[in-house]
């Protein structure tokens, strides 16, 4: 193994964004509209299988699923030609075809079976006339700040139970109101605390609340205990862990391969990892870059290298027909996959093979992004050791042991290489004892395959000539010392042997088989 992140209040932002989205849009001119909530929605249902990115079904080369199709290219007097002019509704072909009751000319045409509601046509009008302004993918717009409704006296106001001055607590409550007087609902009376409590801590924690934290909420009559209760959940390390759940689905967390035999892979480290930055509040931009390169870092701490354990998600396998290098190619066409779905709310997939036909990538941009993951240390195929590169992951008490135990040997090793008198007297006693190792030389040295062993000056004994595959050598020594204890062969390298030996073989390899040693004549054809 090598081994989000929420603001302040994270439930309040989710809350205010989805409220801002699924709230129904007045059309009214005063009312801004916004082109990928509004009107990219009409267009898609109603003219993209048309005019449309799909080239092959396109009708009068016309196009309405890009600013250039629809606006058309500026010429030099900053003029635009194009079926939308922006701010007039008299120059734009697009509105006339919209507005017209000729079934010849009105679009869509009746006999695609999805006509425009009075309520669409009114949102591309307003649209027109507010300047037409267009909006990219929404993945790559910048984030703005969501301007809560203004709520303004209604007869919905004056049938409900309370006023909206009492109802609300803060801005998310706007919102809800707008969508309670779009539906004609009443909206309900606030929950006692124990079902606020309940409701909460399910929604932080994924669990029920204990029965002292009710308690202590219950009996809280400050007018902040709600923010209390809130700040008690947040603190809670089980709040990291309700949040990591969906952060692992995305970037795919298992603790196995996924493929074939699902060998287990211990990546725990990551799962903490992600459950502490949560618990951390650590900044998104950290937590990104921690996780995409980590390990390279300048200085990266275990914590970041554990963070780039992210790059190992992916499924691996170690089935034995795996060709490695095409598994390769799987496993790095994933990361780029994922990384799009996870970071840039996009689909990079189809750019695999062929240029994106509903999103703005190709496939020479799919590859340029891989390049970003081709130095990972892996293997294709699992080969009886490891998936690839990895690191050890002590655990804090591990690692406190681990401490103590370097600081104890570091003294002893210390110790050990202090000389003092007591040491050098007991290392000249040991000296004197040590063996004395006398070198041999043989009177006679014998081949029983026919080789020429040769009796050197320093006394080695060098072979030639013949060269069987096996061999007996006798060798006689007649002046042996007294009190022998051991014998020692050394085996030496010669210029004139392969690979200069020790050995005869091609590789200047030799295997002995046997030694015997006797203090009488031997006969050589008894020996190994």
């Amino acid at each position: 193994m090598h081994s989000f992140i929420a603001a302040h209040s994270p439930k309040l932002l989710v809350a205010i964004f989805l409220l801002h989205v699924l709230t129904p849009k007045p059309s009214h001119a005063a009312d801004p509209i916004e082109f990928n909530r509004d009107i990219r929605p009409i267009l898609s249902d109603h003219c993209f299988a048309c005019h449309g990115p799909d080239e092959k079904r396109r009708e009068a080369d016309l196009r309405v699923d890009t600013e250039e199709g629809l606006f058309g290219t500026e010429t030099a007097n900053g003029a635009e030609l194009g079926p939308v002019v922006r701010g007039s509704l008299k120059d734009s072909e697009f509105w006339r075809r919209v507005a017209s009751a000729d079934a010849d000319e009105q679009m869509p045409p009746p006999e695609f079976g999805k006509p425009l509601s009075d309520a669409q046509r009114a949102l591309l009008k307003d649209w027109i006339e507010q300047g037409a302004v267009w909006e990219g993918h929404w993945s790559f717009q910048p984030v703005g700040k969501i301007v809560p409704p203004v709520v303004l006296p209604t007869e919905f106001a004056s049938s409900v139970s309370a006023p909206f001055e009492q109802f609300a607590i803060n801005e998310i409550d706007a919102f809800a109101w707008r969508t309670f007087q779009a539906a004609g609902v009443q909206p309900a009376a606030e929950a006692d605390r124990r079902t606020l409590a309940r409701r909460l801590s399910f929604d932080l924690l994924g669990l029920p609340p204990s029965a002292a934290l009710v308690q202590q909420f219950v009996q809280d009559e400050s007018p902040d205990a709600y923010e209390h209760l809130v700040d008690d959940l947040l603190a809670s390390p089980h709040f990291g862990e309700r949040m990591a759940m969906w952060w692992l689905d995305l970037v795919r967390y298992a603790d196995s391969v996924g493929y074939h035999g699902d060998q287990p892979m211990s990546v725990s480290p990551y799962r903490d990892y992600v459950i502490h930055s949560f618990n951390s509040n650590k900044p998104f931009d950290q937590f990104t870059r921690e996780q995409l390169a980590g390990d390279l870092l300048p200085d990266a701490s275990t914590e970041q290298l554990i963070a780039s354990g992210y790059n190992r998600l992916g499924m691996m396998s170690a089935e034995g027909g795996v060709q490695p290098k095409e598994y390769l190619a799987k496993y790095i066409a994933e990361r780029v996959r994922n990384l799009g779905g996870t970071w840039l709310g996009v689909t990079l997939g189809c750019c695999e093979c062929h240029d994106h036909k509903y999103d703005p990538f190709s496939a020479q941009e799919f590859y340029q992004m891989e390049a970003f993951f081709a130095d990972i240390e892996e293997q294709g195929l699992y080969a009886g050791a490891k998936w690839g590169s990895e690191m050890p992951v002590p655990t804090a008490e591990q690692a406190t042991k681990q401490r103590e135990l370097e600081s104890a040997m570091a003294l002893i090793k210390k110790e050990l290489d202090s000389p003092t008198e007591t040491l050098a007297a007991e290392q000249l006693a040991w000296e004197s004892k040590l063996v004395e190792w006398t070198a041999l030389v043989p009177t006679t040295a014998e081949s029983l395959g026919g080789a020429t062993l040769s009796v050197q000056a320093d006394g080695a004994v060098l072979a030639s000539g013949k060269n069987p595959s096996t061999d007996t050598y006798t060798l006689r020594f007649d002046q042996v010392p007294l009190g022998i204890t051991a014998f020692r062969i050394e085996v030496l390298p010669h210029d004139s042997l392969p690979k200069k030996g020790p050995g005869r073989a091609g590789n200047g390899n030799f295997v002995l088989s046997e030694l015997r040693i006797s203090s009488k004549p031997v006969d050589p054809q008894s020996s190994g």
